[in-house]
């Protein structure tokens, strides 16, 4: 991930990430979570929420601007503003929700379509993992989307 930061005037790294994925799929209480070792229980719509996370990534200080964005539809014309400025993306889906998983794939040929790339750094997060009486996808479904997209980026 070092080479897609950017560095402030003190030399620290940056790094731009942009959370994105379905209504209620838990982007905001995984960045909470993540951010202040707090989990959210609550459900509260996100239309846009940045954060900040000193962190150490390759034995070097560095900094994550975290944004988390809305997952509603109605907020869809946001996405490409912040795609374009976004280093780094977690796709994020619950396993409790098929549909948002199949949304991930919409997210992911976005990005590369804003970004005008073949690939660029993604990582897909299945959520909710805990409740797992609940789940509709699969670990294995999951892993043939990720080697389905790998197969899509490695030959072109």
């Amino acid at each position: 991930m070092a080479a897609a930061g950017w560095r402030d005037g003190s030399g620290q790294e940056k790094y731009r990430l942009v959370v994105v994925g379905g209504g209620g799929v838990g982007k905001s209480a995984l960045t909470i979570q993540f951010i202040q070792s707090y989990f959210v229980t609550d459900y509260d719509p996100t239309i846009e929420d940045s954060y900040t996370k000193q962190c150490v990534i390759d034995d070097r200080a560095a900094r994550l601007d975290i944004l988390d964005t809305a997952g509603q539809e109605e907020f869809g014309a946001m996405r490409e503003q912040y795609m374009r400025t976004g280093e780094g993306f977690l796709l994020v889906f619950s396993v409790t929700d098929r549909g948002s998983f199949e949304e991930i794939y919409k997210f992911q040929r976005q990005i590369l379509r804003v970004k005008d790339r073949d690939e660029f750094p993604m990582i897909l997060i299945g959520n909710k993992a805990d409740l797992d009486h609940q789940r509709q996808c699969l670990k294995s479904n999951c892993l043939v989307f990720c080697s389905f997209i790998w197969r899509l980026l490695s030959e072109g």
